[in-house]
């Protein structure tokens, strides 16, 4: 026997050892342990009628079967197709990207890696017959049974004894099969179907409920798999229906008698909260072998405590039904008093503004490839997310499994579940695809199995859909058929478009800084920063809440140190291939810089965004894309925690919950950069939408530089009303006793009497006018030509400031990171991720400066592009770097200095010359850059000849021009 099977065969045993003891042994069998399977992408396979129980070990694997674990998929049992060029991936990919020499080498079998998403060890798509003997007990007599499968992938297709037991196809819910007539006391051979191909039901290959951009198109069932007795007479479907005033509940469920023989009994209903009795009611019933549907009130004897974010109180309904003295079924429901409504563009939950702060969800799960069902492991995304300030999470293109709600009910946070859908590429909708009526059923099944959860907040039917006006077409009644089924949900048609009138929210993507596509000429690239921008004009055109869909998509440089953490099915050889790239760009100790450098500017980018969103008033909310790593779609490194959910070295929980929680304080500010013959002003805001009214709050503010206190003081005391944008006052400081160039901060804090909620921003202070420093020994030029060659010769000292228009370099620089990755944006501007330096280099001295991007770098990086610096030496490193794209690696630089002979060059290629009257920062690092050219610091090591140069600049025209 293989190593492989007796790892499934021992597994097994110990699972089989595991018994569950009273009451719900009886009720349960747990299907968890050894199975048989057969992939058969071909269906070849057909169950056998009236097969007779126990096949063998023998029997099974003359029918081509073999022994595998369930829960669990194939390739966690070591079952699958070996991945390769031919592997038949459910995703969209970039072709042409692969046919790029430094992809292309990785393409053959032997040495195979995929840049595209984490690549698992194993793959199948396909059908697989998963099949064991089950053992009913003589208890089971007369019960009703049936098999519950939580989450299979996908499609499934169950046989009794090799007879047909019924199929499911939800991508959402469990499958459950009502095999009462089937599994009688005794042995039987179960066996089922999965078939986990889009064929003929094509929900879209990039729906992240099956694709291999994130959920890896994994085969199996995981989560419970058990059979289940309930007596003859059962209780199905029961959902609560909180009122209003939280003074009484409405309970609707189904009644299922099995047999011809009418059957009297006694239902009774029983409401706690925190152990406390709320409510009770009993009915007398009857039900003759059919479906009985019962509908009641049942009044609490006080105002039940709201469920919320703040406050999760949380109920628990008890229905019990005797029929007869030995029938007794019982069904135990948690639910929470709260009611969400709208009133005009805002989200109203139970009487108080809602401000949603989101981030997405796409079933990124790297160790396994597909979502956990333990409710500790959905704690601990939840709590994760609370951390950062976040209170939404939207399910983009999928729908979790029970685990998630109860976590998220138990926590108090909010949910957008979606219909495990984005039919755009591979499918659309309103065109007679098999995928419109499919939605309508998996709606209603999502509806049915999670809607008692007060976490659910929102439904959509999926993301960005295709199809006649976007999907609109189709999506008007189907938006309107499931208000007509929840008043518990909220429901719109889809993630980002279409924004119908039948949708009671709207999931847009205008409100963000950066549009697909609009690259250089984004807002956050094309105008100079501040802090005023918001949303209000565009939300003013509409009559409900409005969501921002999808903001920020800011990258981070990969960081290598992660991949130590991919131990599971799934493997980081994309980043194999980013490292192997740096490496080959003789750049491999500057990863950690790139990563940290970047990852300051990407703090930046999402504090922007994030903080155009609370200062909006009317707003209802985002949703980021995202808090952690996408690792499919080309590898989108947008998050500030990697797909483990983990933080990364330049980001802690605290430090983004500031500028992202319930209560916020903000500052409107005209400019980032200011000059010391003017007063610096600011006014602040508070976005508020924690639990309660604050009275008397008197907030504080300071203003420091390098922690040295500059001035402070207080705004007035007064009284912020929870749920609304609050004006607290304004700051005004003048900046004349400020002598030298300097970064201050401005901080800004409130306390609810609980704890303190602040926020901070940089801004920049530059002398109005600079007087050059002697130059006598220096030449300042814009070209290499004539005398300045001659200069060099001679030991002479040469600044180069070259005009930026007249290189010649592909890469295209903006102040922002790169936005989702340039490999599925088709090379959408920037191509780069910040600039790196040493701030302690001489050349910066007189230029205040971190490591990395800050607001005050939009001036200079709007004006320059970097000079590609990959011909000179490996050892010839910028003072000014530019943070490359992970895809194409480069060596770029904005200020550089080399030896030329006896000579020595500084090379700027920043617009230093033109306009700088009204280009303060321009104005100092000029200064700055002169300064130490005069002075003995500037002493190169690394040398270059003079021919070298002029290759670089190429296309630099200009004439010699000594300032």
């Amino acid at each position: 026997m293989t190593t492989h099977y007796w790892q499934v065969f021992f597994t097994s045993l110990i699972t089989c050892l595991t018994i569950t003891s009273g009451a719900e042994a009886q009720t349960k069998m747990d299907l968890s342990g050894r199975w048989f399977v057969r992939m058969d992408p071909d269906r070849q396979y057909t169950p056998i009628s009236d097969q007779t129980p126990p096949l063998s070990d023998q029997t099974h694997n003359e029918a081509g079967f073999q022994p595998v674990l369930l829960p669990g998929t194939l390739r966690d049992s070591g079952l699958g197709n070996p991945v390769g060029p031919n592997t038949k991936w459910i995703a969209q990919g970039k072709p042409a990207l692969l046919e790029r020499p430094e992809f292309k080498k990785h393409q053959a079998p032997d040495q195979f890696k995929i840049p595209f998403w984490l690549q698992p060890k194993l793959h199948y798509v396909g059908s697989a017959f998963y099949q064991r003997t089950v053992e009913i007990p003589e208890t089971w007599q007369g019960q009703q049974v049936s098999l519950s499968l939580e989450r299979p992938h996908w499609r499934t297709q169950v046989w009794v004894d090799g007879k047909p037991g019924g199929e499911d196809d939800s991508l959402s819910t469990p499958h459950v099969y009502d095999l009462t007539n089937q599994l009688t006391p005794g042995r039987h051979t179960l066996t089922i179907l999965v078939d986990n191909s889009l064929q003929p039901l094509d929900v879209g290959i990039n729906s992240h409920s099956v694709s291999d951009h994130t959920q890896s198109a994994w085969h199996g069932i995981v989560g419970k798999i058990e059979l289940r007795a309930e007596p003859r007479q059962a209780i199905h479907n029961v959902q609560v229906f909180p009122a209003i005033d939280g003074r009484s509940a409405t309970v609707t469920l189904n009644l299922k008698n099995l047999g011809e023989k009418k059957r009297d009994g006694k239902i009774t209903f029983r409401v706690t909260q925190q152990n406390e009795v709320l409510g009770t009611r009993s009915l007398n019933v009857t039900a003759v072998n059919q479906d009985g549907n019962i509908e009641t009130s049942i009044p609490f004897s006080r105002e039940a405590k709201r469920w919320d974010e703040f406050n999760p109180q949380q109920c628990l309904l008890e229905v019990t039904l005797r029929s007869d003295k030995s029938s007794v079924a019982t069904k135990q429901i948690s639910f929470g008093i709260r009611h969400l409504t709208t009133k005009g563009t805002r989200f109203i939950l139970n009487g108080r503004p809602l401000f949603l702060r989101g981030t997405l969800e796409c079933c990124i799960f790297p160790l396994t490839g597909y979502p956990p069902t333990d409710v500790e492991s959905w704690k601990r995304i939840i709590r994760i997310c609370k951390a950062h300030g976040l209170n939404h999470i939207r399910f983009h293109s999928w729908c979790p499994p029970e685990a998630a709600f109860v976590a998220a009910d138990e926590l108090g946070f909010y949910f957008q579940v979606e219909c495990s859908t984005w039919p755009n590429s591979s499918t659309s909708l309103g065109i007679g695809k098999p995928i419109d009526e499919w939605l309508y059923r998996e709606g209603e099944r999502v509806l049915t199995e999670y809607g008692n959860h007060p976490s659910f907040l929102l439904l959509a039917m999926g993301n960005e859909p295709g199809g006649p006006q976007r999907g609109g077409k189709y999506l008007g009644p189907w938006v309107e058929h499931f208000k007509s089924l929840t008043k518990r949900q909220l429901v719109t048609s889809g993630a980002g478009w279409p924004s119908i009138a039948e949708n009671e929210f709207h999931v847009r993507p205008d409100p963000r800084i950066q549009q697909w596509g609009q690259g250089l000429r984004s807002r956050i690239n094309g105008l100079p920063p501040s802090t005023m921008v918001d949303y209000r004009d565009f939300v003013n055109q509409f009559e409900i809440p409005v969501i921002s869909h999808e903001i920020g998509q800011w990258c981070v440089y990969p960081n290598f140190d992660e991949m130590k953490k991919y131990v599971g099915s799934l493997q980081p050889r994309n980043f194999e291939i980013f490292r192997e790239l740096l490496a080959e760009a003789q750049m491999p100790d500057q990863d950690h810089d790139f990563l940290m450098a970047s990852g300051m500017l990407q703090k930046l980018c999402y504090k922007e965004e994030i903080e155009s969103a609370l200062r909006t008033p009317g707003f209802g909310g985002f949703q980021l894309l995202d808090l952690h790593d996408f690792p499919g779609q080309g590898t989108a490194l947008v998050g500030m925690l990697d797909p483990f959910w983990d933080s990364k070295p330049y980001m802690t929980a605290s430090e983004f919950s500031h500028f992202c929680g319930p209560i916020t304080p903000l500052a409107r500010m005209a400019k980032r950069t200011w000059t010391s013959d003017e007063v610096f002003a600011a006014d602040i805001e508070v976005s508020h939408f924690g639990p309660n009214d604050l009275s008397a709050v008197e907030p504080k503010w300071s203003v420091s530089c390098d922690a040295e206190m500059i001035e402070s003081g207080s705004l007035p005391t007064l009284d912020i009303p929870t749920g609304k944008l609050a004006r607290l006052g304004r700051i005004e400081l003048p900046l004349g006793k400020l002598g030298e160039p300097a970064k201050l901060t401005l901080r800004v804090w409130l306390s609810d009497g609980k704890q303190e909620h602040g926020n901070d921003w940089d801004f920049w202070v530059y002398p109005p006018a600079i007087d050059t420093p002697p130059t006598e020994d220096i030449l300042v030029v814009d070209t290499l030509k004539g005398t300045t060659e001659s200069h060099l010769k001679n030991g002479g000292k040469v600044v180069l400031l070259v005009d930026p228009a007249n290189l010649d370099s592909k890469v295209q620089i903006g102040f922002s990171s790169i936005f989702w990755n340039t490999a599925w944006t088709s090379g959408q501007s920037p191509h780069t991720l910040g600039v790196l330096c040493d701030p302690k280099h001489p050349a910066l001295s007189a230029f205040p400066t971190e490591f990395h991007s800050n607001w005050q770098w939009w001036e200079l990086v709007s004006r320059s592009k970097p000079i590609e610096l990959d011909s000179l030496p490996p050892d010839v490193r910028p003072i000014v770097q530019v943070v490359p794209d992970w895809f194409r690696p480069q060596r770029l630089g904005l200020i550089f200095e080399v030896k030329v002979g006896d000579g020595k060059l500084l090379v700027c290629s920043i617009d230093l010359k033109n306009e700088l009257e009204a280009r303060p920062v321009a104005r100092q690092l000029r200064q700055s850059i002169l300064k130490y050219a005069a002075s003995d610091n500037f002493a190169p090591t690394k040398s270059v000849d003079v021919a070298s140069i002029h290759r670089l600049l190429s296309r630099s025209t200009s004439q010699s021009a000594n300032d």
